[in-house]
C-alpha cells in the first residue's frame, strides 16, 4: 500500500530526477559535439525535453526502486546519448571527456541548488524542500554514475585512463552493462549499507561546504 507521503515524495521527486537526467544527458551530447561528433545532435538529443531523453526500462526502475525503498533511495537511468567515437579526434581520452560531462554536470547544478538556498533561506517552505531535494538527487546521479561499471560514466573515465593496449578489453564489458546494472541495484537493496553511508557522507560533505549549518 502507497501511503500519502510516499506519492507525495515521489510527485516532488520525479520532476526533478526528469529535469537532472536531461541535464545529464544534454552535456554528454554537447560535450561530444564539441569534439567533433553530431551523432546527438543529428538524434535530436541536444535538449532539455525530458521525454526525448526518457528509457523505458530505466524509468521503471526509477519508480520500482523508490516505491520499495519507501523513498530512501532511487535508482535509474535515461536513454543513453548516442556516441560515434570513430568521428573524434582522439576517441580514448574524448569519450573519458564526454563520460565525465554528465557527473560534473550535476555536481554543478548541486551547487546551483545550494546558492538558490541561500537565497530563498532556512524555512520550511515547499520551494526550499525542492531545492533541498534537487541538491540532494544531483549528488546521489553524480556518485552514482561514477561508479566503473558498464554503462555508467565511470566506466568512461576510467577506460580514459587506461593504457592503450587495455583499452579494447575494457570496451569489451559494454555487452555485460544490463546486467552490471542489476547486479548493481541487488547490491544496493541487499548490501550491508556501505553504498548508502558513502552516499550520505559525500553529501554531508558537499552541504557543510555549500551549505554551512544546513541540515539536509
Amino acid at each position: 500500500m502507497i501511503n500519502g507521503k510516499l506519492l507525495q515524495d515521489f510527485i516532488i521527486v520525479l520532476p526533478i530526477l526528469l529535469v537532472s537526467l536531461a541535464f545529464h544527458e544534454l552535456a554528454h551530447g554537447a560535450v561530444a559535439a564539441a569534439l567533433g561528433d553530431p551523432t546527438a545532435r543529428l538524434n535530436g538529443r541536444l535538449t532539455l525535453n525530458p521525454i526525448r531523453h526518457l528509457d523505458l526500462f530505466g524509468s521503471g526502475m526509477l519508480v520500482l526502486t523508490f516505491l520499495i525503498s519507501q523513498g530512501s533511495y532511487v535508482f535509474g537511468w535515461a536513454k543513453p546519448i548516442p556516441v560515434d567515437p570513430r568521428r573524434m579526434r582522439h576517441p580514448q581520452r574524448d569519450m573519458m571527456l564526454v563520460g565525465a560531462a554528465g557527473p560534473l554536470t550535476n555536481l554543478l547544478m548541486a551547487a546551483v541548488m545550494a546558492g538558490l538556498l541561500h537565497i530563498s533561506g532556512d524555512n520550511l517552505s515547499l520551494a526550499t524542500r525542492v531545492l533541498r531535494l534537487a541538491f540532494t538527487i544531483n549528488i546521489v546521479l553524480a556518485l552514482i554514475n561514477l561508479i566503473p561499471i558498464p554503462p555508467l560514466d565511470g566506466y568512461r573515465i576510467i577506460g580514459g585512463l587506461m593504457p592503450p593496449q587495455l583499452y579494447s578489453r575494457w570496451l569489451a564489458l559494454d555487452r555485460y552493462a544490463i546486467y552490471a546494472l542489476l547486479a548493481f541495484v541487488l547490491l544496493i537493496r541487499l548490501g550491508s549499507g556501505v553504498f548508502s553511508n558513502v552516499v550520505d557522507a559525500t553529501i554531508r560533505g558537499m552541504a557543510s561546504v555549500l551549505l554551512p549549518g544546513w541540515a539536509i
